[in-house]
């Protein structure tokens, strides 16, 4: 059998070609990484790509340059893609907070736009996240104004607040077919407070863990008071589930309720109305824990764990976050596991505090401080057990095993809007990346569609890299070629499966084509290549 190999020669030093790479693919375990997509939707630029596991462009949704994430993207079965975006000038508008969205689009695969849904006026805007539902509506966050009369009347300790008004969240679902708000929760109308017995919402916090103490404040007394950065829907329960990180929280409502019922407290398959269902993270927040209690810290990317196509999934049905400052030097990620009633879908109590003690799965980077991000980022578990991590302020993402081996790494190669070239060194928010969400390669939405590789995103790309990674045969009925080690420093092995002929011939070529070497060897025996200029071959 005659094959072709590519490989990375070492330097006795330990250098190579390999370890200068510092944005785009670098590293990649093809066996042990999970087969997919990549939807990549970048800060500080408009347009949104779709990249195979080594890094190559196969789909690009873009747009007209004024426009930037808003922040979330997502792909649907049918092909289209559900996209938030805002303005590029968006601090001058009436209402601005990090974070800001205000528009959501459906565009067909070819960029055609299908629909358009605006929010963004003084009295309220979208921002953040979305969810698209198995009905077609959209769920959605926005912010809403609440004047200082209002807030004063809702008990607000006005100490705290360095402005007179508030910007609570609320929940909106619109039907793209109608362009009708089919649905509301607003966090407004599930407030407590033990500051002032002359106002609404009196009561005693600690005894009502399904209220929101309007008088808790995480960030410094500004009206973005709540800041939910991420929503997710439960199509079991019928519940969504949402990441309020200024409370250091995650929370759980009935979306099977009325808005009239989501404004009370009865109503819906839990007859709780709108009132949290369960909530966990920092029960300081409703007086029932100490901080030192504390589990999420500015958590993003909260969702439940629903691989619809294998059930079986050993994760399946469990929460899953983000945990951005899980220490003073390093994120996280982690599966919570709640016990739920799946007939009234409520969530039991254990003295007005929600269970569990602690998570059911901890996830960090080999090296830990390898992943800190501040803010945004997202954990996606796949459904060969692997979790994908971004750690969006490094714009740095990367594939773990359940073992914590690292199969897979790419850099969002993006410095502040512009493509950046393979060797640059990118800093901190320089490439921020809201979240990255890979699709499995056998995607409805995929079905007929051209996914060939179009080029890359970072300039002077490394058109052999991935190859350098990737084993492959002539014939794939033949088996498989494994060579180890790579990068190597002065001998190699292959590692044969399924090939019937254990004898071969080696060609190992430079990366001008020429032929340096050959060899009759047979699977598992050494080929010598220590005599190779170290480079990439």
């Amino acid at each position: 059998m005659r094959i072709t190999l590519l490989l990375v020669l070492l330097s006795t030093a330990g250098l190579s070609i390999g370890q200068e790479r510092t944005v785009g693919l670098l590293s990649y375990d093809q066996q042990r990484s999970y087969d997919g997509f990549n939807l990549l939707y970048p800060h500080s630029q408009p347009n949104v790509y779709l990249l195979n596991n080594c890094g190559e462009v196969v789909h690009v949704w873009d747009d007209e340059s004024e426009f930037r994430p808003g922040n979330s993207a997502y792909l649907l079965p049918n092909g289209n893609l559900v996209k938030t975006k805002r303005h590029f000038v968006s601090n001058s508008d009436p209402l601005w907070f990090p974070g800001g969205g205000a528009i959501v689009e459906i565009r067909s695969w070819d960029n055609e736009l299908l629909w358009s849904f605006e929010l963004n006026n003084a009295r309220a805007r979208l921002h953040h996240d979305i969810e698209p539902l198995p009905n077609g509506n959209i769920l959605m966050i926005a912010w809403e104004v609440k004047s200082k009369e209002e807030v004063e009347q809702a008990g607000r300790d006005r100490s705290i607040s360095r402005q007179d008004t508030l910007a609570p969240d609320y929940i909106l679902e619109v039907n793209p077919d109608t362009d009708e708000i089919v649905w509301e929760w607003h966090a407004w109308d599930h407030l407590i407070q033990d500051f002032d017995s002359q106002k609404d919402n009196f009561g005693v916090v600690r005894d009502n863990p399904q209220l929101i103490n309007v008088n808790w404040d995480r960030n410094s007394g500004l009206p973005d008071w709540m800041h939910t950065n991420s929503i997710a829907y439960n199509p079991v329960l019928d519940q969504i589930v949402l990441s309020v990180p200024y409370f250091d929280e995650i929370w759980v409502i009935d979306h099977s309720t009325t808005t009239e019922e989501a404004a009370g407290h009865e109503g819906g398959k839990s007859n709780r109305g709108g009132d949290l269902l369960y909530r966990w993270g920092n029960a300081a927040a409703y007086n029932q824990a100490l901080s030192a209690d504390q589990k999420l810290f500015f958590q993003h990317d909260a969702h439940w764990v629903m691989q619809h196509h294998d059930v079986s999934f050993q994760h399946y049905g469990k929460l899953a976050v983000f945990n951005n400052l899980f220490t003073e030097s390093y994120s996280s990620a982690h599966l919570i596991d709640p016990v739920v009633n799946y007939t009234t879908g409520n969530y039991p109590l254990d003295i007005n505090r929600w269970g569990p003690e602690t998570y059911d799965l901890t996830v960090t980077h080999p090296e830990p401080t390898a992943m800190y991000s501040g803010g945004v980022s997202s954990a996606q578990w796949l459904p060969n057990g692997n979790v994908l991590l971004c750690s969006g302020r490094q714009g740095y993402n990367f594939e773990l095993t359940p073992d914590g081996d690292i199969v897979w790494e790419y850099v969002t190669p993006i410095r502040n809007g512009f493509f950046a070239a393979q060797g640059e060194i990118l800093q901190e928010n320089q490439n921020l990346t809201f979240k990255l969400h890979r699709y499995p390669a056998d995607y409805a939405a995929f079905d007929g569609k051209d996914l060939s590789a179009k080029g890359y995103l970072e300039l002077d790309p490394d058109s052999l890299f991935c190859s350098a990674l990737i084993t492959r045969t002539l014939d794939p009925k033949a088996g498989y070629i494994k060579v180890y080690p790579n990068p190597a420093y002065d001998q190699i092995f292959l590692n044969a499966e399924g090939v019937k002929n254990r004898h071969m011939d080696v060609q190992i070529f430079d990366t001008y084509g020429r032929l340096v070497m050959i060899q009759h060897t047979s699977v598992n025996h050494a080929i010598i290549i220590e005599g190779l200029t170290p480079g990439l071959y």
